[in-house]
């Protein structure tokens, strides 16, 4: 069998192997669960539910790189002692302190857990478009926080904004691993990221991808471009996706709970207009293929509102 032969062969191989790895550790962090991707790599996945005083805002998936000069994180988490507790979940893995700190959006926790970091030392960085979006919405965001998670949870928390930003595409190195950063367009938020690991084969999507839990379709998301940006992030063939929420898992898990529902809602919509349907009836509209996801019945209706009112602009 010649080299080409064997490439497809090779790959699945890659794929089954990081998937073994891709299983729950029981490290002590308030509401986070630790997989394992390989030795090097790992996600923290927070819980579905809303932001509350017991996740300290830490509603989502985050992850991190260790390296030989230090730890590569992928988002802060919701505020300050949000990171702390995700400090303290990779203090349970590795004793290099955190050195860099990739913000992958503007939600809240991709980035209100800055100020711990900052403080810690580290370097932080994130596309042009997020900060923007950022300092659009800190303000709303602790509000909020300061609602769900309450005074004591949010306990110095502090906008605090990268020091770096980029606009399309930055390459970042710590301890001989490599990292690809790419804003291509707005997703979840305007400013969402993916990193790429590429000697691992794993990619960090932040919000660009949900994994078992509806995706939420905002005033600030754009249905079209989330759709463009997810096919640019899948072009890189990840054998592991660390999604924005839910576990880690393959680019195909990624296709079926983010892409498809996004382009399905679309397809859908406009041709409920070409109907002649209005915005009232929306609610109405089947995503029933859809309903194992969590947060359905929640999600579904306001969803389709908003996708209702982008298309009509387009």
């Amino acid at each position: 069998m010649n080299r080409c032969h064997l490439a497809p062969y090779r790959q699945r191989w890659i794929t089954a192997l990081l998937l073994l790895l891709v299983v729950p550790a029981a490290y002590a962090a308030p509401d986070l669960q630790v997989q394992k991707i390989t030795d090097s790599v790992y996600a923290l996945v927070g819980p579905f539910g809303n932001r509350s005083a017991e996740n300290l805002g830490n509603n989502a998936t985050f992850g991190f790189i260790v390296t030989d000069e230090g730890v590569i994180l992928i988002d802060a988490g919701g505020g300050y002692l949000g990171a702390e507790a995700i400090q303290s979940a990779i203090a349970d893995v590795t004793t290099q302190p955190v050195k860099i700190v990739v913000n992958t959006g503007g939600q809240d926790h991709r980035w209100l857990g800055n100020g711990y970091f900052k403080e810690h030392g580290a370097r932080i960085i994130a596309s042009r478009r997020a900060v923007e979006d950022q300092k659009a919405r800190a303000r709303d965001q602790l509000m909020v926080l300061d609602n769900l998670v309450g005074l004591k949870g949010m306990e110095g928390t502090t906008p605090v904004y990268a020091d770096e930003v980029f606009d399309d595409r930055l390459d970042i190195a710590l301890g001989g691993v490599r990292l690809e950063l790419h804003h291509v367009g707005q997703a979840h938020t305007p400013g969402d990221l993916f990193a790429w690991l590429p000697a691992q084969s794993v990619m960090f999507s932040g919000d660009i991808v949900y994994i078992g839990r509806m995706l939420g379709i905002m005033p600030h998301s754009n249905s079209r471009s989330w759709i463009e940006t997810f096919n640019a992030m899948a072009g890189f063939g990840p054998s592991v996706v660390v999604p924005g929420h839910g576990p880690a898992s393959t680019l195909d898990q990624a296709r079926a709970d983010t892409l498809d529902y996004l382009v399905t809602l679309r397809n859908k919509i406009s041709i409920f207009m070409e109907a002649g349907r209005g915005i009232e009836e929306v609610g109405t509209l089947d995503q029933s293929a859809f309903a194992h996801l969590v947060s359905y019945d929640e999600l579904k209706g306001r969803n389709a509102q908003q996708v209702f009112q982008e298309m009509e602009w387009e």
